[in-house]
């Protein structure tokens, strides 16, 4: 029996199920990358905005805020690859700016969908502002430098 169904397959078809074909069918051509990212991009930023009207629902509000932060961040992988965006995520110069990023987002679904604590679901959805600024200032060159240079000169209470 296995002799005949591998006989209906000569090896060449058997070529072409495993092996461009499968290569071709995960591969975006770069115009339908530029598509997916400006997608991706697009609805996390509405999603993010969209989350405003719930405000007053802290946990609605972190629930869809948090999506489209990842929506919006995740849409880069588009444009260089999975693999490439978490090795950059994971580049020495970023790697505690991506922990704490990636740790804040996990901490505000954890306090939204199982705590049910509206306070630390603002708490968490604060920091992870503030840890996507933080992130996003690591691919500008001395852009952290900078940032902590202004928020020191602004907190100094030194007369």
């Amino acid at each position: 029996m296995w002799k005949f169904g591998s006989s209906l397959l000569s090896e060449r078809e058997e070529d072409d199920l495993l092996g461009d074909e499968a290569g071709g069918l995960f591969s975006l051509s770069p115009l339908q990358r530029i598509y997916a990212f400006a997608a991706a991009l697009v609805v996390g930023l509405i999603l993010m905005f969209l989350s405003l009207l719930a405000f007053a629902k802290p946990i609605k509000f972190a629930i869809v805020f948090t999506l489209g932060n990842v929506l919006a961040v995740g849409s880069t992988a588009f444009l260089i690859g999975p693999g490439q965006q978490i090795r950059m995520m994971f580049d020495p110069v970023r790697v505690y700016a991506s922990a704490i990023y990636i740790g804040c987002v996990v901490l505000a679904l954890i306090c939204a969908l199982w705590i049910h604590n509206k306070l630390l679901t603002v708490l968490a959805i604060i920091c992870e502002i503030c840890a996507l600024i933080w992130y996003s200032l690591s691919y500008i060159p001395f852009a952290r430098r900078m940032a902590s240079e202004l928020i020191v000169s602004c907190c100094d209470t030194e007369i």
